[in-house]
């Protein structure tokens, strides 16, 4: 249950005026497990997970009516480890996302400030890791950023009205460089069509110098050595000029089963563009990766909900990296805020990946495997305010 208070109530900490029809949401997750391991370097590891169903959260959303269908918006979302307190996203308060803007039911929304890109807007929500599985589930290390693990900084968005179920966004992001306005600069596009039963998004990134404007825009990110070290798929690709991807996916209802498929294309272009990053050795050449993901969902009673989900990788360009995995989970609700659940994951890789060296299974947010197969299980519990 979301906390509301009168927007009078807090003027002190907003410094706004107060208007009729105005009010601030206090609002949060609270999502924590347990997690096995089968091997991290090469041991067995058991650990306390955070943010797995959904990344644990506290924010404050509000609206202020200006008449004439117009309304001011704004979000301060900050997460945080349930484990032990810190804060995530490297340290900072308000890491999730952060803006204000104005919403009109004629035009639509333009926003400001640190945001969320359009493949998360648009394709996120057909994936397994964005409805019933957890964030280990995203795309081998969510290269693609279906699941959003990066936001954008210094964002301009504007989305659309729904027009009989098709809509659409823009996002663009200043570089902020004096003299060289291309560089660090992001924009995606991105829309999506619903109809009855049959869901459909599609959505273009494109990232100038990920290494510093999409992979390292917190304050602890580094500002001349690489801050793509999450995970081996990409870690030797810090050198890219630039960040490319396309995403597509749709979803089919029928009765309690839910039909699920995405596709994406990502490529780092460039490699070597970026000094003291390494990549000489590709000569300027492209990773790239084909992706697609197949899932299904099944809702047993109003509270069960059991989904099965494979996903394949595919590298091209200067590496030929594969990467599959396959998942099943459950998600138990005790109530309309509390929920159970429990997941397992297994990937198999193969081939050479971007360190140059044999490509070994490396599930999202987790270390590596020292060989090429790895499982983890994770039972945990969820609670919304």
């Amino acid at each position: 249950m979301k906390k509301t208070m009168m927007f009078g109530a807090a003027a002190a900490l907003f410094a706004g005026a107060a208007h009729a029809q105005s009010s601030v949401t206090l609002y949060g997750i609270l999502d924590v497990g347990v997690t096995f391991v089968n091997n991290a370097t090469g041991a067995q590891q058991y650990l306390m997970t955070s943010g797995n169903l959904q990344g644990s959260r506290w924010g404050l959303k509000g609206a202020e009516d200006l008449g004439g269908s117009l309304q001011a918006i704004f979000v301060t979302e900050g997460g945080f480890s349930v484990p032990n307190g810190r804060l995530a996203q490297g340290g900072d308060l308000f890491g999730r996302q952060v803006y204000v803007g104005l919403s009109s039911n004629q035009y639509g929304t333009l926003t400001l400030g640190r945001q969320y890109e359009s493949v998360l807007d648009q394709t996120c929500r057909f994936a397994a890791a964005c409805q019933w599985f957890p964030y280990f589930g995203a795309h081998p290390g969510d290269l693609d950023n279906m699941i959003g693990g990066n936001r954008v900084n210094n964002a301009i968005k504007y989305k659309t009205i729904d027009y009989a179920g098709l809509s659409g966004e823009a996002l663009y992001s200043l570089g902020g460089n004096a003299g060289q306005f291309h560089r660090n600069q992001i924009w995606s596009l991105g829309g999506s069509y619903h109809r009855g039963p049959f869901d459909f998004g599609v959505a273009y990134l494109n990232v100038d110098s990920p290494n510093y404007s999409f992979f390292g825009n917190m304050a602890t990110s580094n500002t001349s050595t690489s801050n793509m070290t999450g995970n081996r798929i990409y870690s030797g690709y810090a050198s890219a000029k630039t960040q490319a991807v396309f995403a597509a996916g749709a979803s089919y209802v029928l009765g309690a089963s839910t039909f699920g498929v995405t596709y994406s294309n990502t490529q780092f272009k460039d490699l070597g563009a970026l000094p003291n990053l390494g990549g000489a050795q590709f000569n300027g050449g492209s990773a790239k990766f084909h992706n697609v993901e197949a899932n299904y969902k099944y809702q047993f009673t109003p509270s069960l909900v059991v989904g099965v989900a494979y996903d394949y990788t595919k590298g091209y360009g200067v590496n030929d990296a594969r990467y599959q995995q396959a998942m099943l989970g459950a998600d138990y609700f005790l109530s309309k805020r509390t929920d159970v659940y429990a997941s397992a994951i297994y990937q198999h890789a193969s081939g050479t990946d971007s360190t140059g060296g044999r490509a070994v299974a490396n599930i999202t947010s987790l270390s590596a495997s020292s060989t090429s197969n790895q499982t983890a299980v994770i039972v945990g519990i969820r609670h919304k305010f």
